[in-house]
């Protein structure tokens, strides 16, 4: 079935989740108010992974809404989205990086988003207009590779995602362009049956031009055959693929989970990228977020089960100063790097804060007074 078909059928309702998980009605009217605050789209193929006789099944916790989501702590920019925008859609936080925000929609929506402010919900930060991109990368040669995420990119019609590929590979100073995609998981058969993608994907391959996908899998019962089938057709068209983490409460927050998610990836050919720190996001801290301290135990215990390969990734907090790295506990300190930095001069710089066992973000970290 065409993919944008398929999409039709995802499960966007209580009245349609009730088929298939039990929802009481003391529940369904406070689910419909988070839905109409925040979208729920979930893929037939997606629904076929989830055990609905395990009431903690991780896989559904992913994506059906919670009552937790009421809790408005936190905030819908973590990252310092909006001071790294220089126009509608278009980002430039790091010298060597343009970020684009090519589209709200998704495949399905996961309930932790970090970018919950937007997607499925509006178009206001949406780009708009490829020849002003084109002009501001033409002007600042640093920038050497593009990330085109959203929402997820690969919800563009392949005609679009061509027209992106044709602009940006035009100048000497890209290397490479990236696309931020959860659709392997999502709806495979969006790469796995589009001929016309893999060709474009081949050309541009075949022109020494790399194009990666930045994959989102964060548990390994998202591995399906079907995804292992179009990874190996992009493989075959010179892509690269490179996954992302969120580390999260009831989902993966376990070295063997973590452990058997990070072999899985290096089995099939996709390389451990980062492993996030959940983010203090509106409706999904108090609901996914782990302290930190907690978190980097179980990331060092699930990389004493690793190899050289599946170890590869950093554990990232991705805050508004740039992607700090969480290097290391010590007595009453705990360690940091700036793995990336919107201030070049904080590039690789090392810093440490005072201990707090239940601190999930940074500035719950008390500053140790000789760095005050």
């Amino acid at each position: 079935m065409d993919w944008k078909k398929e999409l039709k059928n995802n499960i966007v309702s209580v009245e349609q989740l009730k088929q298939y998980y039990q929802i009481f009605n003391k529940d369904a009217h406070v689910l419909k108010k988070i839905i109409d605050r925040h979208p729920m789209s979930i893929t037939r193929h997606y629904l076929s992974l989830i055990d609905f006789d395990d009431p903690d099944d991780p896989i559904a916790k992913m994506v059906i809404p919670s009552i937790k989501e009421l809790d408005i702590t936190g905030s819908y920019d973590t990252s310092g989205e909006k001071l790294s925008t220089k126009f509608i859609g278009f980002q430039h936080k790091y010298p060597q990086t343009a970020l684009i925000l090519s589209t709200y929609r998704c495949a399905a929506y996961c309930r932790f988003c970090f970018r919950k402010r937007m997607v499925g919900i509006s178009k206001d930060e949406i780009f708009q207009n490829i020849d002003r991109a084109v002009n501001y990368i033409k002007k600042h040669l640093e920038i050497n590779n593009v990330l085109i995420t959203g929402g997820d990119p690969l919800m563009l019609s392949t005609k679009i995602l061509k027209r992106f590929l044709d602009k940006l590979f035009a100048f000497d100073h890209i290397d490479f362009v990236r696309f931020g995609t959860k659709v392997p998981v999502y709806l495979p058969q969006r790469i796995s049956e589009d001929k016309e993608l893999l060709s474009i994907l081949k050309y541009y391959s075949d022109k020494k031009k790399q194009i990666y996908f930045v994959v989102q899998i964060d548990h390994p019962r998202e591995i399906t055959p079907e995804l292992i089938k179009a990874v190996n057709m992009l493989k075959r068209r010179g892509v690269i693929l490179n996954n992302q983490t969120v580390l999260m409460k009831d989902i993966n927050d376990s070295p063997d989970v973590l452990a058997e998610l990070q072999n899985k990836l290096v089995s099939i050919g996709i390389n451990p990228y980062y492993v996030f720190q959940c983010r203090p996001v509106k409706r999904v801290k108090n609901h996914f977020q782990i302290p930190i301290y907690s978190a980097y135990k179980i990331v060092e215990q699930a990389k004493a089960k690793l190899n050289g390969h599946s170890k590869r990734f950093k554990f990232i907090m991705s805050h508004k100063t740039g992607k700090i790295e969480i290097i290391g506990i010590m007595n009453d300190e705990i360690f940091f790097k700036y793995h990336q930095a919107k201030d070049p001069q904080n590039n690789g710089k090392l810093f440490k804060r005072r201990l707090n066992k239940i601190a999930g973000w940074l500035e719950e970290f008390p500053v140790i007074k000789e760095e005050s």
